[in-house]
């Protein structure tokens, strides 16, 4: 199991292999990746190995989330992760356009301007269906702004630094490439417009394109 999956007793996934830490670095996961605050604009550093470090920061997180007066911080992230669906996307989700029975969810306005059709995988299809339902017919009935107030609180108390909460999307979408789709299908699932933007999400290595070649 990759060090992403939180402690099976809470039966939810964790949010962060390679979440920054205090130095603004991050661990990495089996597969070598390091994502590292970049402000020149070229990315994240993958580069580093790890793993252990980031275990443990994906266990503070999801407690710390877990530990929230909001009880719908936690499935937020766990879905944010599982998904890769933007922060507006996730906060818009109507129960009608939920389908649980065939593992999708609808979104008839995306930031594009399209629709688009998210795949749910099991663990994001379990957490969608332990959620009450509520009268606005929302799925997860949070403000945006109360949303900052949130997140800042659950990073500053798990003693993460750095960490945006449009990240887990991006380590969503890292996840997807590692898991073996192909760009096309990622963009499917993320509404990734232009292919060449999922090209930061993807390092590839000699030795993993020698494997498939034999």
């Amino acid at each position: 199991m990759r060090p992403l999956r939180c402690v099976c007793d809470t039966g939810l996934v964790t949010a962060a292999t390679h979440l920054p830490d205090n130095h603004g670095s991050a661990a990495a996961g089996p597969g070598g990746r390091k994502h590292r605050r970049d402000h020149s604009g070229r990315g994240r550093d993958r580069s580093v190995p790890g793993g252990a470090p980031g275990l443990r920061l994906a266990v503070r997180l999801m407690m710390s989330c877990q530990a929230s007066s909001n009880p719908f911080l936690q499935p937020l992230v766990i879905l944010a992760i599982e998904t890769a669906m933007r922060r507006g996307e996730l906060l818009g989700l109507r129960w009608e356009h939920v389908h649980l029975d065939q593992s999708f969810v609808h979104l008839p306005l995306t930031k594009n301007g399209d629709s688009r059709d998210v795949p749910l995988s099991p663990m994001a299809r379990q957490t969608i269906e332990a959620l009450p339902k509520g009268l606005s017919g929302v799925v997860i009935p949070v403000h945006p702004e109360a949303l900052k107030g949130l997140w800042n609180r659950a990073t500053r108390r798990a003693d993460i630094t750095d960490l945006r909460f449009h990240d887990l999307r991006h380590e969503a979408t890292t996840r997807f490439f590692e898991k073996g789709l192909g760009a096309m299908e990622v963009a499917a699932i993320t509404g990734h417009k232009d292919l060449r933007m999922l090209q930061r999400y993807v390092q590839l290595r000699p030795e993993d394109l020698a494997r498939k070649l034999t």
